[in-house]
């Protein structure tokens, strides 16, 4: 089993995007991505909107050659859309493949109106394919029942967590699940992985307690001790702070813990956390953004401008 970790933040996108390749399958996991609107009260960068273009056409192309695909929840930066913004995958541009492949999907029952709508979205276009897969086995694969979103009874839902078995080798994929939750971690290292690869603390959100940072971090130190190999991103690569908090965790658990980057054998691009920086770096002009939407810029400029 090969995993290529497609996008995720310290690759410079909101992503969780994996592709999982055997002998006999290709495995997507959350095939979806985006910039992160406003940040800093700034739109994304052309850098930014470089990357994620590529990783836009990597996802794409994953796809068309894909077997499975498996999405762990409804939210813009892990599912295609019907109604994308400029910065996110679109539905119109998914592969003609893409409705013939085998998608696994969390349930709709318990998700906000908005989020069912995105489930039925998928489900007009891939029919019977997309079944509902929580706490169930199906042959490589086992799929958790729903997880908070971060803390118990988030606002923001549940997650779907994913155990893939192959070659002898176990990979988890757990997104968003933030390590807020106790009983989340314990699930993990029940299902004895080989491999994770999770979304870690929104260190950058002010209304983190330090409770809240505490038992994220002890929960990660639960999973080091447990877990071969970890790689956690996402939510944490949205700061400077999370990269620092990523390489203290290395220090403290005594071994090297991975972001996306790291695994990936590519520098760290905090792209969105690097924002501020970018625009004074190489300004953008008034009304760029919508030019750009309207198919009449081109952001390469930029980014070779930035010499990333």
């Amino acid at each position: 089993m090969t995993i290529e970790i497609i996008g995720a933040e310290s690759l410079g996108v909101r992503s969780l995007c994996c592709l999982l390749t055997t002998k006999k399958q290709q495995i997507v996991i959350d095939p979806g991505v985006a910039l992160g609107y406003f940040r800093y009260s700034l739109l994304p960068h052309p850098c930014q909107i470089v990357i994620g273009a590529r990783v836009r056409r990597r996802i794409i192309e994953a796809l068309s050659q894909a077997t499975d695909v498996i999405f762990s929840h409804m939210h813009g930066d892990h599912v295609p859309l019907l109604h994308a913004n400029p910065y996110q995958l679109s539905i119109q541009h998914l592969p003609a493949e893409f409705q013939n492949l085998s998608c696994w999907s969390l349930s709709p029952k318990n998700l906000s109106p908005k989020m069912q709508q995105r489930f039925h979205d998928l489900k007009d276009l891939l029919g019977d394919n997309l079944q509902i897969a929580e706490d169930s086995c199906q042959g490589l694969f086992s799929f958790s029942q729903p997880v908070p979103h971060g803390i118990q009874n988030s606002p923001f839902g549940s997650v779907m967590m994913s155990r893939v078995d192959i070659d002898n080798k176990i990979f988890v994929h757990a997104s968003d699940i933030q390590l807020l939750d106790e009983e989340t971690i314990h699930h993990i290292i029940a299902w004895q992985p080989d491999i994770v690869l999770a979304a870690g603390p929104p260190l950058y959100l002010s209304v983190l307690t330090a409770q809240q940072r505490n038992l994220a971090w002890n929960n990660a130190l639960q999973l080091c001790k447990n877990v071969d190999v970890v790689i956690l991103d996402h939510h944490l690569m949205r700061s400077e702070k999370g990269a620092d908090w990523l390489d203290a965790l290395s220090k403290q658990s005594g071994k090297r813990i991975y972001c996306a980057a790291d695994f990936m054998h590519r520098p760290r691009w905090l792209l969105e956390a690097r924002r501020p920086q970018l625009y004074q770096q190489i300004p953008v002009p008034k009304g760029w953004h919508d030019e750009y939407a309207a198919h009449q810029a081109d952001p390469e400029e930029y980014f070779e401008a930035a010499l990333l």
